[in-house]
């Protein structure tokens, strides 16, 4: 239950997301959460996860003692990924059932990333896009979609649509709670980025 999401206009890429967990009914907000940023740096790629709260932790350390990694692009992206998959089942103990009929077996998470290559995500099977403009991960994603839609051309940046888009989805999902963590790269010029994180 969150709303994550990442935008790219103009030079600038973006990833944002709320700050609150849940745990059936109840919910535990940044003024309880001594950890309550749902986004990490990993090289030069900022990366957030939708899904169990367990996954944050497994994937900074399974990514982290992966030799060769790569984010800069889908191929690249899926790579990494295919490589993760049996060291989170053989050394993390992922359960990988999901429905029987699926033709693969699933890592069990959806993933956004930003980086100066651009903004892509990865879901349960391994799938990877890539995006041209925004998307949104979490229980409020269709509200922040539909927000930076709305918002789109006359946002001054991609910070500002990540703004709207989290707002958006902490505004009418019970699952997301401000306040937000931002951060920003510019694309393809290096790694100067931001962070923030912007209040209620």
């Amino acid at each position: 239950m969150t709303t994550i999401v990442v935008v790219k206009k103009g030079d600038e890429v973006a990833i944002a997301a709320d700050c609150q967990s849940t745990f059936g009914d109840t919910r535990l907000s940044a003024v309880h959460d001594a950890r309550y940023n749902k986004i990490f740096q990993l090289d030069d790629s900022y990366i957030a996860i939708a899904g169990s709260a367990a996954h944050d932790l497994v994937l900074q350390s399974a990514l982290a003692r992966l030799k060769h990694r790569d984010l800069s692009s889908r191929p690249a992206i899926f790579e990494t990924f295919r490589k993760l998959h049996p060291k989170l089942k053989d050394d993390f103990f992922l359960k990988t059932e999901e429905e029987e009929d699926d033709p693969y077996e699933s890592s069990q998470m959806t993933v956004l990333i930003a980086n100066p290559h651009g903004i892509f995500a990865i879901y349960s099977m391994r799938e990877v896009y890539e995006y041209n403009r925004y998307w949104a991960i979490g229980s409020g994603r269709d509200f922040a979609i539909g927000a930076m839609y709305a918002g789109f051309d006359s946002a001054s940046g991609a910070a500002d649509l990540a703004q709207l888009g989290v707002r958006a989805g902490c505004e009418f999902d019970v699952g997301s709670a401000l306040p937000m963590t931002l951060y920003t790269a510019r694309l393809s010029t290096g790694t100067d980025t931001e962070t923030e994180t912007i209040p209620t």
